[in-house]
């Protein structure tokens, strides 16, 4: 026999109306976040891969992990966590997947071009300034800012990972203070 969907979803329906209304996300911040929400159904985890996910990063998974009903400290916590995941294969694999996409020519190539352009005008603060200057670079949370920009600026400048990996994360604990405190302010974290 299958399974009846309708009652299933009756079922849930019931469930949501016990817990309460839930906060509801704005319309610019639909797409990727309640994409992962309707297949995944658990807002941890959809909070944490939200923050592994290039641009998007802190600056996204906080507030949407505080939309999809996490507290404020929860979603920083679990932001911070998933961006810094990709951090080491970053810094690691990056250079060879680079060339990989050279080879491959066409579009790949000019991505590469690109982002090893993005790369190169942010090395400046950190050539200068070595571990803060890594730590301003990724705390900064502005578009073209980040992990994932400061791990690309690691590896393009050769920082081996136990140098760079501290400094990345330093700068993303610092971002994700930065987001929590503009996002919902000092007293909603401390107090809540």
């Amino acid at each position: 026999a299958r399974p009846d969907h309708r009652a299933a979803r009756g079922e849930e329906r019931k469930i949501e109306r016990d817990r309460g209304p839930r906060p509801r996300l704005r319309r610019k911040d639909v797409g990727i976040a309640e994409f992962l929400e309707r297949f995944i159904h658990n807002s941890a985890l959809v909070t944490f891969l939200v923050a592994m996910i290039p641009v998007l990063e802190l600056r996204a998974s906080i507030p949407v992990g505080v939309a999809l009903g996490l507290h404020p400290l929860a979603a920083y916590g679990l932001s911070v966590l998933g961006n810094l995941v990709p951090v080491p294969f970053i810094i690691i694999f990056i250079r060879r997947i680079f060339t990989w996409m050279q080879k491959r020519g066409g579009w790949m190539g000019r991505v590469v071009d690109w982002l090893e352009a993005h790369a190169a005008k942010k090395s400046e603060t950190v050539q200068k300034w070595a571990f803060w200057g890594l730590v301003i670079l990724v705390a900064i949370p502005l578009p073209g800012t980040g992990a994932w920009t400061g791990s690309l600026v690691a590896a393009m400048l050769d920082m081996p990972l136990k140098k760079a990996f501290p400094a990345i994360a330093v700068g993303v604990v610092g971002a994700g203070i930065i987001v929590a405190f503009v996002t919902y302010g000092a007293g909603a974290l401390l107090f809540s």
